[in-house]
């Protein structure tokens, strides 16, 4: 049986693979994440501490498990964080994928790295995968460093591309767009939501498959793992206050100019995903569809409060 070894499993991506890699009895899987394990399952499964910026962990768990499968999903991903922490960033996205990179050689590990929409400019979206980078900001550029590494190297490789993933985490700590329109529109709050930015929300059950395809058939490449429905922000918005009956009227249109934030945005990018349905077989969920997965989750964590 091949061992799927995860970084970052209890972010929000991570906490998702080992909900869907508990259910099947395809792999065995281990997950890893810095600190202690914080993800809750009605069954034991396996955790080993890992902090990807120190290469003798790394090392003393690749040694441990021998990994077939590595799903890279930990990463620096607040945008205006890395904007403001280079060497943060630089650390957590590109040089850890270097002492990642140069442990799976030495155990032949297929390596299924975890990438963002924030490597192109959003001049020319929606991309498919032979679009040409040019990343505007200090994250997307930290991304596309980490994705040439990968390339550059000896291993089999996959790179999962993905747009604004949302979902909801087990401890309720990230919040993602979708909760935050309805926890502020609940409290009564004007919110103003950018319509000049142009995106493929991903739900994170539909990336957590993505993620298990590709490892499923060690689909090589890169793949563009993101929703199907182009939408802005304020959209979203929109279609949130719909779907849970809240007041509509509290969002107010706005620019990306009414906002200052210390990085920069791609104003459209999006993905087409016909590579990934055609080798993958995968199909995501409408945004209203994964609209009403939160709501059912949501609503199973108020009733296990």
């Amino acid at each position: 049986m091949k061992t799927i070894l995860i970084t970052g499993s209890n972010g929000l991506l991570g906490q998702k693979l080992i909900h869907l890699l508990a259910s099947q009895k395809e792999f065995r899987f281990v997950a890893t994440a810095r600190g202690q394990n914080r993800v809750i399952l009605d069954k034991p499964f396996e955790f080993a501490s890992m902090d990807i910026t120190n290469p003798e962990q790394i090392q003393e768990v690749f040694a441990r498990y021998q990994p077939h499968i590595l799903i890279h999903t930990a990463a620096m991903t607040q945008v205006d964080d890395c904007e403001k922490d280079h060497e943060n960033c630089l650390l957590q996205n590109v040089t850890a994928v270097k002492y990642l990179v140069q442990t799976a050689e030495k155990y032949n590990t297929f390596f299924i790295h975890l990438s963002t929409d924030f490597i192109f400019d959003g001049t020319a979206g929606p991309y498919d995968e032979e679009a040409q980078p040019n990343p505007i900001s200090f994250y997307g550029n930290s991304k596309w460093e980490a994705e040439k590494i990968i390339q550059n190297s000896s291993l089999q490789w996959a790179i999962a591309r993905t747009v604004l993933v949302y979902g909801i985490a087990q401890d309720m700590s990230r919040s993602n767009i979708v909760l935050w329109v309805k926890k502020s529109l609940e409290e009564g709050k004007k919110i103003k939501v950018v319509d000049d930015q142009w995106r493929t929300p991903t739900l994170a059950e539909d990336l957590a498959k993505g993620c298990f395809l590709i490892a499923q058939k060690q689909a090589t490449g890169i793949f563009n793992i993101s929703g199907k429905d182009l939408l802005t922000p304020y959209q979203m918005a929109l279609a949130t206050a719909d779907f849970f009956g809240l007041d509509k009227t509290l969002i107010e249109r706005a620019d990306s100019t009414t906002f200052t934030q210390p990085a920069r945005r791609p104003p459209r990018t999006g993905f087409i995903i016909e590579k990934a349905r055609k080798i993958l077989g995968y199909e995501p969920h409408s945004f209203q569809e994964g609209l009403a997965i939160l709501a059912q989750q949501l609503a199973k964590q108020q009733n296990s409060v």
